[in-house]
């Protein structure tokens, strides 16, 4: 597997989501500076990226939209397949520049005081996750969001 430390630049395709162990995974759109060169039908270049560190999965969680452009820095993980993406695991993340207008789209995200709710309207399911990316559980339905931090808390010592 070919490993190399680099700084990639492109835009957010889709919201990034919470993963396991405090992490974050989001995908960047990568376009070639010589664009002009290739053929109209050339597809994207695709990066998939992934962070454990705690203020990029913070940033990535509460600041940044589909449409922005940024410069993920990190090691990059060539695919064993040809055809799959590379992957990106981002130590650094500078924002380039933002998105005119926020995107809302089927998903929406809420805040319970610390904690970060999001509303998807094809599932009854609602995840939740603390102000800084930390995984809480699924609650079952919105009905269901204050039980689950409630325990949250109580098994936390009331931190979130």
């Amino acid at each position: 597997m070919d490993t190399k430390h680099c700084a990639v630049d492109g835009w957010v395709d889709a919201v990034p989501v919470p993963g396991p162990r405090d992490t974050v995974s989001f995908d960047l759109v990568v376009r070639p500076a010589d664009i002009d060169a290739l053929d109209d039908d050339s597809p994207d270049t695709v990066v998939t990226c992934t962070s454990g560190d705690p203020w990029i999965t913070y940033e990535l969680l509460n600041g940044i939209q589909p449409g922005d452009l940024l410069r993920a820095i990190g090691t990059l993980v060539q695919p064993p397949v040809p055809g799959e993406p590379a992957r990106l695991t981002v130590d650094a993340l500078e924002v380039l520049d933002t998105a005119l207008v926020p995107v809302l789209r089927e998903m929406v995200l809420d805040r319970f005081g610390d904690y970060v709710v999001i509303f998807d309207a094809d599932r009854d399911q609602v995840p939740v996750f603390t102000a800084y990316g930390a995984w809480v559980g699924l609650a079952d339905n919105p009905d269901t969001i204050a039980h689950l931090i409630d325990i949250h808390e109580r098994v936390n010592g009331g931190d979130a």
